[in-house]
């Protein structure tokens, strides 16, 4: 599942693909914002697509800190490294 030395992980052809849609989906929403600064649209209507794109980039996270969880990190536990829990809260902090 997981090579250690280089942090590569082997994800199947259909989790690629959604996760894959879902950051298509992001760049056509950063895109949508950078043409509404274009047009001078009223910023307000722009800051809602900001904390669109930003919910949707947080999600994006939690579901990569789930697959992360019930792959790479039940695999390093079930070999003995329980040292990957510190990389999990490192992790955490950082999709806050």
């Amino acid at each position: 599942m997981i090579d250690v030395e280089e942090k590569t992980v082997i994800r199947d052809e259909q989790d690629v693909r959604k996760l894959k849609n879902r950051l298509h989906r992001m760049m056509g929403q950063l895109s949508g914002i950078e043409k509404m600064i274009d047009e001078n649209r009223y910023c307000g209507d722009i800051l809602i697509q900001v904390g669109a794109l930003e919910s949707a980039l947080q999600s994006f996270g939690y579901t990569l800190l789930d697959k992360h969880l019930h792959s790479c990190v039940v695999h390093e536990i079930n070999n003995g490294n329980e040292k990957v829990l510190d990389e999990v809260m490192d992790l955490m902090k950082k999709l806050k």
